[in-house]
């Protein structure tokens, strides 16, 4: 039903997004856009270019007098500083352009060059650079909007920065509280964590080194029965896998108790399940993460990823040279110590774009008034199953 396509490289002129299968009639305007673009350069450790692109919104097609029309959406995000990359990122062949060879270890470079056979690292690394999720922020955006209209809300909050803070098994935060979270440095609920945390980004940076860390995304407000268990590739949890797990330096993603729930019995895996006047089918506890055999089962979706450290740092590692084989220092481009609070911000994007793909297959409609009247319908029934 949604679908999205980016292009543009890191140091080029700009990132365009094409969003198709928008509804008529969702509320939205380059503010909306904005406001998430300036969401993801948010987080203590950022590096210097967060400073210097204002990630600027552009609307090209697709949205008229603060409306969706249900036609392809089209969005532009000049790149700030593409005046000083003119030359190196010229689209006509110039004959001076010296050729980046040194390999960076932890990036696409060298598997990038052997696939396309380039002998131009630069070829690879500027698609490659996560300035790319600047268009999944986009999408995510709209996205995010059509959610809205239906009260589900998506939010994120950083677990733990290197060796600081936990593995994220702990109580479903309260809605309110994790869309108040983006007041932290960090994007962190516990105060005390957070500090710890920039103390550890801190020394990391005097070190000239980088860390990781792992993030956690909720979903509130979905309804039961978005997905399906009748196809791989139709299961929400492999979806939502697969979307997070393609943001750059995300190495794992898990749902509710994920890799603990490999360690327990099954009568403590479980979520069991009651019935109220007022709530309907309801579960006890949500090792689930909200998910069960593909499809939302109405508890708050959970979803954790992992992120290792940048692999770009201040003080280069030791690499080989793609051209002459020789041992050199790894190339080095402007970086962050820490991107993990970002990181979540580009897994909600990704996240509400899955779920309202998901949403609208579920309930259909050309306009937003048909969508909100189907939902509310499929709620009903539920209720009164």
């Amino acid at each position: 039903m949604l679908r999205f396509l980016d292009a543009g490289e890191s140091h080029g002129i700009g990132i365009v997004t094409i969003v198709e299968g928008m509804p008529y009639g969702v509320p939205v305007g380059a503010s909306d856009i904005g406001g998430e673009l300036a969401r993801r350069r948010l987080g203590y450790g950022r590096g210097e270019r967060m400073r210097l692109e204002s990630d600027k919104a552009e609307i090209l097609s697709g949205i008229r007098n603060g409306m969706t029309l249900g036609s392809p959406v089209a969005i532009r995000v000049m790149n700030a500083e593409y005046a000083k990359w003119k030359q190196t990122m010229s689209r006509e062949k110039i004959p001076d352009v010296d050729a980046l060879t040194m390999l960076r270890p932890g990036h696409a470079d060298m598997a990038g060059a052997l696939k396309y056979g380039t002998r131009d690292v630069r070829d690879i690394l500027e698609r490659a650079s996560a300035r790319e999720t600047v268009g999944r922020v986009c999408a995510g955006s709209l996205a995010k909007r059509i959610l809205t209209e239906l009260e589900i809300a998506i939010g994120s909050h950083v677990v733990a920065i290197g060796g600081v803070g936990g593995s994220g098994h702990m109580p479903i935060p309260e809605r309110k509280r994790i869309m108040a979270v983006d007041a932290d440095p960090m994007r962190c609920l516990d105060e005390d964590v957070s500090r710890r945390m920039r103390e550890e980004v801190d020394r990391t940076r005097e070190e000239g080194d980088s860390l990781g860390g792992v993030f956690e995304v909720l979903a509130y407000g979905l309804p039961a029965g978005l997905g399906s268990h009748v196809h791989w590739d139709r299961r929400l949890d492999g979806r939502l896998a697969a979307a997070v797990m393609s943001i750059q330096a995300v190495k794992g993603v898990e749902i509710g108790g994920g890799f603990k729930l490999s360690s327990v019995r099954g009568s403590d895996a479980a979520d069991i399940i009651s019935h109220g006047e007022d709530e309907g089918f309801y579960h006890l506890s949500n090792r689930a993460g909200g998910i069960e055999g593909g499809i939302t089962n109405g508890e708050v979706l959970v979803l954790r990823a992992a992120m290792k450290p940048i692999p770009t740092l201040a003080h280069p590692l030791d690499s080989i040279d793609l051209v002459s084989k020789e041992r050199v220092k790894a190339a080095v481009e402007r970086s962050d110590v820490c991107a993990v609070p970002a990181a979540a911000v580009i897994a909600e994007s990704m996240v509400a774009f899955v779920l309202a793909d998901a949403l609208l297959e579920k309930t259909g409609g050309d306009n937003m008034e048909e969508v909100r009247s189907r939902f509310a319908a499929i709620i009903k029934e539920q209720m009164r199953f």
